[in-house]
C-alpha cells in the first residue's frame, strides 16, 4: 500500500504543481524550446500560486469528503458558492452555468440551456477538476466513472468533456494500482490503452488520443477545448521519461497553460508518485480556497487530502 499512497498522493500534489507552474504561461504563446521556464515564477498571482483549476477540484474533494456516492446537489452548490466568493479567474463556459444557478435555476436546468446555446462548445474545466474522483474510487471502476460523468455534467454536459473525465480517471486508476516495478512508458502505454477501451470516445476524439505521442510540438494548439487538453497532456507524459520533464513540456506550449499543467501533472504524479515531483515545486506550491475564507492550502494540505479522500473511498482489495 505504500506505494499506492505514494502515488494517490502525488496526483493531488502534481495536479497542483502543475497548475501553478503554468499559471504564469496562460494566454501566453508557447514558449522558444531554447527558453523553456522551468521554474515557478510570477504571473497574475505570486510564484507558485494554483488557479481555478485547483479551487474547483478542492470544491469537489469537500463534496466527496460529505456525501458518498457523489451528491450532484451538494456539489453545484458548492460550486456555486465558489463562484459567488469572486474567484480570480473562472471559464467562460462554468461561469455562465454557475450565473444561472446562483439565479434559482436547478443545475440540471442550467448545463442544458448553456449548452443549448452553444452546442460545439466543449471546453476543458471539468477535467481539470476531475482527479479527486480518481482518489477516492482508485479501486471502485463503477462508481469511478459514475462520478466522474456526474461532476462534469453539471458544468458542462458535452460528451467530449464528460468522457474525457472518464478517460483521464481511469488512466489514474490504472497507473495507481501498476506494481512498483512497472517500466513507466509501458504502463502509461498499458493504462491509456485501457481506458480508451472503456469509454466511448467517438472515432474523432480516439484519434487524437492515438495521435497524441507522435504529434510535434508546433502543432499542439493547447485552446480551452478538452480535446486539446488531453492531447497535449498524453503527449507530455508519452514524450517524455520524469514528472519534471513532461511539466515543463506541457505548460511551455502556453495558452491554456495551467489547465494543461494541471491534467498533466496529475497523470505524471500517478505514474512516478509524490516522490518523483521536485521539492522545489512541491515546496512553494500554495493557494487559497476561497469558499473557506482566509484558508492557504500547501503542499501539505495536498498530501492530507489525498489520505483523507483515499480512505474515505477504501473498499477491499
Amino acid at each position: 500500500m505504500e506505494q499506492v499512497t505514494d502515488k494517490l498522493r502525488g496526483i493531488a500534489v502534481g495536479a497542483a504543481v502543475g497548475d501553478a507552474l503554468g499559471m504564469p504561461l496562460e494566454f501566453h504563446p508557447p514558449q522558444p524550446i531554447y527558453d523553456l521556464v522551468t521554474e515557478m515564477t510570477r504571473g497574475p498571482l505570486p510564484a507558485g500560486t494554483f488557479t481555478d483549476d485547483t479551487e474547483m477540484a478542492l470544491a469537489l474533494a469537500e463534496s466527496l469528503l460529505i456525501t458518498s456516492p457523489l451528491d450532484t446537489r451538494d456539489l453545484a452548490a458548492r460550486f456555486t458558492a465558489w463562484y459567488q466568493s469572486g474567484p480570480d479567474d473562472i471559464g467562460i463556459h462554468t461561469k455562465r452555468v454557475l450565473q444561472l444557478i446562483a439565479g434559482g435555476m436547478p443545475w440540471e436546468e442550467a448545463a442544458r440551456k448553456v449548452q443549448e446555446s452553444e452546442p460545439d462548445s466543449a471546453a476543458n474545466g471539468s477535467v481539470m477538476r476531475c482527479w479527486p474522483v480518481a482518489i477516492v474510487r482508485w479501486n471502485s471502476p463503477a462508481l469511478l466513472v459514475a462520478e466522474s460523468r456526474l461532476q462534469s455534467e453539471i458544468t458542462h454536459p458535452h460528451p467530449d468533456c464528460v468522457n474525457a473525465c472518464v478517460l483521464v480517471n481511469l488512466i489514474l486508476s490504472d497507473l495507481v494500482q501498476r506494481s512498483p516495478g512497472s517500466n513507466s512508458d509501458a504502463a502509461l502505454r498499458q493504462a491509456i490503452a485501457s481506458a480508451v477501451e472503456q469509454v466511448d470516445l467517438g472515432a474523432d476524439f480516439r484519434l487524437v488520443v492515438d495521435l497524441a505521442p507522435v504529434r510535434s510540438r508546433d502543432n499542439l494548439r493547447n485552446t480551452g477545448w478538452v480535446r486539446h487538453t488531453v492531447e497535449s497532456a498524453l503527449w507530455a507524459v508519452l514524450t517524455t521519461r520524469s514528472f519534471e520533464e513532461a511539466l515543463v513540456q506541457a505548460v511551455n506550449l502556453g495558452w491554456d497553460a495551467d489547465t494543461t499543467g494541471c491534467v498533466t501533472g496529475a497523470i505524471a504524479g500517478a505514474l512516478y508518485g509524490l516522490k518523483g515531483i521536485p521539492s522545489r515545486w512541491r515546496e512553494v506550491v500554495h493557494g487559497e480556497y476561497p469558499i473557506r475564507s482566509g484558508r492557504l492550502w500547501f503542499q501539505k494540505d495536498f498530501i492530507e487530502l489525498a489520505d483523507t479522500l483515499a480512505r474515505s473511498g477504501q473498499t477491499p482489495l
